[in-house]
This record gives structure tokens, sequence and C-alpha cells, in this order.
């Protein structure tokens, strides 16, 4: 089932879905028509989700937190609980203070982000579920802000778990892995006009050494590769959901030609944008 909340006046969205069959992602494909994050829940056995265009294992009792722009299929959406909701109804980069998911559960270096749960944890994940479900009935003023209440509960509780199974968050402090995780969220609204460290390390306030400095510290990749990946993948995007050409790919992304952009996606690939297109839709 399917259900619907929608606040009229400010154009919020949550839904709810138990065992339907339509759960998807169009990612690209929707034309970004509405920004709709999704947190999935695979309540059933072991089942495959298809994200831009990789196969991934989506084991059973996991959760797996899915951003707007990112195309995703799973094997048995029936066995999916997925809560999905766009901006107007919470907007986690404008609430981050309150939850401290994005650049980790959201936007993330890891991405994708499987998330195990214990028992305790999914018996507090099917808790909210539930009152999820009763909120969704109950017609009133206050129903708004009990279902933003619920989901503010279910981000806190799985950002909780990933973080328990991310091992810097066990031996760094929370200052540094902040750092990180601003970096993250600068990145995604920069990326396509923004190449350099230079600019992220400026916005943050450090230079391009201390950042570099601090992801080095955290194993992870440096600054400069984080940008090159986060353009890859996008290019990549466009070339599986759109019918973008090299030329108008390189111009969404910022490049000032087409052949600066071949040779930054060969650099980073192997071969250059339209082999690499060729090569993919020929599988199809």
């Amino acid at each position: 089932m399917k259900w619907y909340f929608e606040d009229r006046a400010t154009h919020g969205q949550f839904v709810v879905n138990i065992g339907e069959s339509t759960i998807r992602g169009e990612g690209l494909l929707n034309g970004k028509k509405e920004m709709v994050n999704t947190i999935a829940f695979n309540a059933g056995p072991d089942q495959k989700v298809m994200l831009d265009n990789i196969s991934y294992s989506f084991q059973s009792n996991s959760v797996l937190p899915l951003v707007a722009n990112q195309c995703f299929v799973f094997e048995k959406p029936e066995d999916i609980v997925a809560w999905q909701f766009n901006r107007n109804f919470y907007c986690i980069a404008d609430h981050d203070a309150e939850v401290g998911c994005v650049g980790f559960l959201f936007y993330g270096i890891q991405n994708p982000l499987f998330i195990s749960m214990c028992e305790e944890e999914i018996e507090s994940i099917s808790i909210i579920q539930k009152l999820c479900v009763e909120d969704m009935s109950v017609k009133d003023k206050m129903q708004g802000e009990m279902l933003r209440t619920l989901l503010k509960r279910l981000i806190i509780k799985v950002t909780r778990c990933a973080k328990k199974q991310t091992e810097n968050y066990e031996i760094f402090t929370d200052e540094r892995m902040d750092v990180i995780r601003k970096f993250n969220l600068l990145l995604e609204g920069y990326f396509r006009t923004q190449h350099e460290v230079q600019f992220y390390a400026q916005a943050m306030n450090k230079s391009p050494k201390t950042l570099t400095n601090i992801f080095g510290l955290c194993n992870y990749p440096a600054p400069s590769k984080l940008i090159q990946r986060r353009i890859i993948a996008e290019a990549k995007r466009y070339l599986y959901y759109t019918d973008k050409s090299a030329k108008e790919t390189a111009c969404e992304l910022g490049f000032t030609s087409t052949a600066h952009f071949s040779r930054f996606f060969k650099m980073n690939v192997g071969i250059n944008f339209s082999e690499f297109k060729a090569k993919e839709l020929g599988k199809h």
C-alpha cells in the first residue's frame, strides 16, 4: 500500500510505501519535476538493486538511503518499505543540525551506503513504520508536524546505525568528520561549476592543504579525487538516462570545451565519452 501526505500550503510531500510494486527512482529521467529522497528498508530476503545502471546486493534487514538524482530499480520492490519525502516537506540540508545526516547518509563518500540493522534496530524501525501509518489517517492540523517528527526520528536512527558501522566515526572527532560532511554537501551543490579544491577549501575557511590532510588522516580519497569522481558519476548518468551528446554533457558539467571534457573523461575512465557511450549502449 501507499500512504500519502501533502501539505497544500507548502507543497510538502511525504509517502510511505509498504508492499508496493511500483517503487523506483527515475533520477534524471523525471526532468527534475520533483526532487524526492528515499529511505528504503529491505524487509524481505536478499535481493538485487540496480542503482545508476550498476547492480548491487541489497541484503535482508538493511537500509539504503537514496537521493533524488539517483535512478534505482529493486528486484523485489514489494519487499521494500520506503519512506519518500521532498524538500518542501523536510529539507535535510536546512535541518542538518537536527539530524546530522547530510554529507554522510545522503551525499556521502560511500555511495551506495548499505546499513545493516540488528534486531533491536529493526524493532525501532518497525515502530516508526507503524506510527507513520497511524498518523497518515489522522487528518488534523498537527498531522504534518507529527509525520515530520517521525521522519526525523527515522533519519537519526539510521544515521546512528551507519556511524556505528563506519570505522572513521569511531576513531575521529565529530569536528573532523563534520568538515568532511560539509565538503560533501558543497560538492553536491557546486560540482557542475567548480572543479578545483581551492573553491571548496575557501568556502570552508580552510587551505586546500589542510582539507586534503584531513581527508588523508581519515583514509578517504583526496578532495580532488572526489570532485573528479562526482563529475564522472554525473556524466555517466547523462549517458545512461538522457540523449545528451558529449558537447551537451560537457556544457552541463561546466567544461569550457568538448575536447577538455573528453580528455578529463578519458583520464578518469580510460576511454573517451563517445567510446564509453558506444560500448555501454551496445550492451543493451
